[in-house]
């Protein structure tokens, strides 16, 4: 088994080869304006330094979201090519889950309960909620901090608090905690051979309309937050 994730859902492009024992390549960078320029580079990177090519590859793993429209295309469509190119089994895996899996492995939630949260901009973030085993319990939805603050006010226990970028941007409403800022795809990879994330079609989760639309165009929001 040879797979390759990928995720560019958040300010980070991340890629990494498993080859269902052990990471083999892995890299990351935080570039929030140019992932159509990085994630193909980074891909041919980390498949080169494990010394294999497109073709050896038998799994394709990506994030979906939920992240701004733009930056998660990419890593979707990447990854829909390589899939259509290669016959690689394709799956997706929510972003927020991803980073969730970092924190609890890392220990960093000391086995409480908590959320992660993405700059979703518009001064909102994209959120969800864990136990203490890093399983998600709530979410994912979209909320203003202010709104999100009021939840864990109102949730019953003690919280580890917020991880990832979007708890860092508002620390100042937030309770904002160390750890992990943005996924990454070594533990998108092992997430996903360890049977530790649910796996989802490889399908974009918006959440809400994109940012840019084609004057006069009227697009429904379905009831679970997904565009066509």
């Amino acid at each position: 088994m040879l797979l390759l994730a990928l995720d560019t859902a958040t300010p980070a492009v991340t890629a990494a080869v498993h080859d269902a024992t052990s990471v083999l390549c892995t890299s990351s960078t935080v570039d929030a304006r140019r992932h159509g320029e990085r994630v193909a580079p980074m891909v041919q990177q980390v498949l080169a330094q494990a010394g294999v090519g497109a073709r050896d590859l038998t799994d394709i793993a990506v994030g979906v979201g939920p992240g701004p429209f733009t930056g998660l295309r990419v890593g979707l469509m990447t990854a829909r090519t390589l899939a259509l190119v290669t016959g690689a089994r394709l799956v997706g895996v929510c972003t927020l889950d991803v980073l969730a899996r970092a924190v609890a492995t890392q220990g960093a939630n000391a086995d409480a309960p908590f959320l992660v949260a993405c700059d979703a901009r518009r001064k909102e973030v994209y959120w969800a909620g864990y136990d203490g085993e890093g399983r998600r319990v709530d979410g994912p939805a979209v909320d203003r901090p202010v709104a999100l603050a009021a939840r864990l006010d109102a949730a019953p226990g003690p919280s580890a608090g917020v991880f990832g970028r979007g708890g860092q941007l508002y620390a100042d409403v937030l309770p904002a905690a160390g750890g992990p800022l943005d996924p990454d795809a070594a533990v998108l990879a092992g997430a996903v051979l360890s049977d530790a994330v649910p796996l989802l079609a490889a399908e974009p989760l918006y959440l809400r309309r994109p940012d840019v639309t084609m004057p006069g165009q009227q697009q429904a929001q379905p009831p679970d937050g997904r565009l066509p």
